[in-house]
C-alpha cells in the first residue's frame, strides 16, 4: 500500500503530447514550474495520488535486454541524478509521444514530478510520477459585484479524475525498479498504449499478482475450455465460478492441487485443466507458483468479473450463490426448457 503523508514534490515539468497518428505534435515546457502555492500543491498531491492504491506493482521489462527500456533509462537517469529531471522529461514526453500511434489515444498535459518520501510497503522512497489528462470538465465560476453576481464557465481538470498515472519508486535497480499504475480510460486492447508501449512492464511475482493470475487462469478456464471439453451446463460453470472464488476467500494460503481437488473434483476435469494452465501460462509468459499465500485484496478486486448470473431469455435473471443441487433444469414436452429451485424461506 501507498502512503503520503510526509510526501513532498520537489520538481514538476509540464508538457503537451499529442496523438502522432492524427499529427496533433508535441509541446515541451521550456522549463519546470515554479513552486506552486499551497492550496495548489494540495490539489495537486490528490489530482496525482488519490487514485494510486500500490496493491498491484509492476516492474521494468524489455524482452532482451532491461537497458534498452527507453523509460527505464530515463528514470535511472533521474534518480541518480536529480539535475537530470527537467532534460529527461523531456525525452519521456518525446517518448510518450512516439508510442501515441492508435487513433483513440486523446491528446493532453503530460506532467512529470519527482517526490520525496513516498510509503510503499512500509518503507520510504522517492519517486518519479508519470501522469496524463486526456479528459476535461466544465466548471462554472460565479462572481459576486456590489449586490449582483456574475456566472461563467470554464473547462479545466477534475482533480477527482486522474486518467492516467503511474509512480516508479526508487527500489531496487536491477529488478526494474517498482511501479504502481492507474489507468481509468481506453480500456480496449488496442488502446492499452500506456502499460504496454509507453511502460512496457510486467506484474512483479508477488501474492497480490500470483492471486489475481491464478484466478483469471481460472476463471477463462471455466468460461471458457470447460464447456468445449465437456457436456455441461451454464448452472455448472456457475458453480465452478463460484468454488473457485469461495477457495480463495475461505483460505490464507494457495495449494494447487488442493485447489483443483476442492473445486474441479473430478480427474477428466482436473486433467483439462491442467492441460489449459500450462497451455495459458506459456502463451502469457507467466511465473506462477503452485504455492502461495492468498492476498485478500487480489480476491476481492477478482471475484468482481467473476459473474453468477444465469441468464434466460431477457426475461429471468438468477442470481446463484450456492448449492447447484438446488436448481434443475428440464423440458418441457412441447420444448420449452425451465429451470426448478428448491428454497427454505423467501428473504
Amino acid at each position: 500500500m501507498i502512503h503520503s503523508i510526509n510526501t513532498q514534490i520537489r520538481q514538476l515539468a509540464i508538457h503537451f503530447v499529442g496523438n502522432k497518428s492524427l499529427e496533433d505534435g508535441i509541446e515541451l515546457s521550456e522549463s519546470v514550474i515554479e513552486q506552486p502555492d499551497d492550496k495548489t500543491i494540495e490539489a495537486l498531491m490528490k489530482y496525482f495520488l488519490s487514485s494510486i492504491k500500490g496493491e498491484e506493482l509492476y516492474e521494468f521489462n524489455h524482452e532482451s535486454d532491461l537497458e534498452l527500456n527507453e523509460l527505464f533509462s530515463y528514470c535511472t537517469k533521474i534518480f541518480k541524478e536529480k539535475r537530470n529531471f527537467f532534460s529527461q522529461s523531456k525525452n519521456i514526453a518525446k517518448h510518450l509521444y512516439e508510442c501515441s500511434e492508435h487513433p483513440k489515444i486523446k491528446s493532453g498535459e503530460f506532467y512529470v514530478v519527482y517526490f520525496t518520501e513516498i510509503i510503499l510497503d512500509d518503507e520510504s522512497f522517492d519517486a518519479i510520477g508519470l501522469f496524463k489528462s486526456e479528459s476535461k470538465d466544465t466548471f462554472l465560476k460565479v462572481k459576486r459585484k456590489n449586490h449582483a453576481f456574475n456566472i461563467s464557465s470554464e473547462e479545466g481538470i477534475n482533480t477527482n479524475k486522474l486518467d492516467k498515472g503511474c509512480l516508479i519508486f526508487n527500489t531496487d535497480e536491477t529488478t526494474g525498479f517498482k511501479i504502481a499504475i492507474v489507468d481509468n480510460l481506453n480500456k480496449s486492447v488496442e488502446a492499452q498504449y500506456w502499460k504496454d508501449n509507453f511502460l512496457n512492464v510486467k506484474p512483479v511475482n508477488n501474492d497480490f499478482n500470483q492471486t489475481k493470475e491464478f484466478l483469471g487462469i481460472a476463471k477463462n478456464f471455466v468460461v471458457k475450455q470447460f464447456s468445449e471439453d465437456f457436456e455441461v451446463s451454464k448452472s455448472d460453470q456457475i458453480d465452478l465460478l463460484n468454488r473457485s472464488v469461495e477457495y480463495f476467500k475461505t483460505n490464507d494460503s494457495f495449494d494447487k492441487k488442493d485447489f483443483e481437488k476442492t473445486v474441479f473434483q473430478e480427474p477428466e476435469i482436473i486433467k483439462s485443466f491442467r492441460n489449459y494452465d500450462t497451455n495459458y501460462r506459456e502463451d502469457n509468459n507467466l511465473d506462477i507458483d503452485d504455492q502461495f499465500d492468498i492476498s485478500k485484496p487480489a480476491v476481492k478486486k477478482q471475484s468482481k468479473v467473476f459473474k453468477s448470473v444465469l441468464k434466460l431469455d431477457k426475461n429471468f435473471h438468477i442470481y446463484i450463490h450456492g448449492d447447484k443441487n438446488l436448481i434443475e433444469k428440464g423440458v418441457e414436452k412441447d420444448g420449452r426448457k425451465f429451470y426448478k429451485i428448491y428454497f427454505d424461506k423467501e428473504m
